[in-house]
């Protein structure tokens, strides 16, 4: 819970969009917090800073590193992140690399569960997509985890 990283993702899905919104834990590897919506909108990001709110631990001082899109510079979210406690941190502009564990998390994502399927609706897609942030937290082995998930990880390091 250091140092988290944000951004969005669009997804096209049954002849529309979809939008990721996640927040990753950069330590534990974890999807800590997540929306789903059809619009890339204020809303979304308010719905994504209240289930952070909801789990994130007491005493805690994370820094939560995004690009500078424009909901990251919009006043509401500086302000709720002030409120939180967290540190905000913004890329450099015009310098995707800042951001590259989060567009890592992109990548794994699309690969392992989007690219090669077709979702019937947006539902489908949305109820897809929350089960594999699941299996990813909890199911998903990394190399970089020495062969953990994210939760085992976590729970160890709490442990310690």
């Amino acid at each position: 819970w250091m140092k988290l990283g944000t951004d969005v993702t669009e997804f096209r899905v049954a002849g529309g969009k979809a939008y990721l919104a996640p927040v990753y834990d950069m330590g534990s590897k974890e999807i800590v917090a997540w929306d789903v919506s059809r619009r890339p909108d204020l809303a979304q990001q308010r719905r994504l800073l209240a289930m952070l709110e909801d789990r994130l631990p007491e005493g805690v001082d994370p820094v939560l590193h995004s690009d500078m899109g424009w909901q990251y510079q919009h006043r509401w979210w500086r302000d709720r992140l002030a409120e939180l406690g967290i540190r905000q941190s913004m890329s450099r502009k015009g310098d995707c690399i800042d951001n590259a564990a989060t567009e890592q998390v992109f990548g794994h994502l699309k690969d392992e569960f989007y690219t090669g399927r077709e979702f019937a609706s947006y539902e489908e897609f949305e109820t897809g997509l929350n089960e594999y942030i699941i299996h990813w937290n909890t199911r998903r082995r990394q190399r970089r985890l020495e062969g953990r998930t994210p939760e085992e990880f976590r729970s160890m390091s709490l442990a310690a």
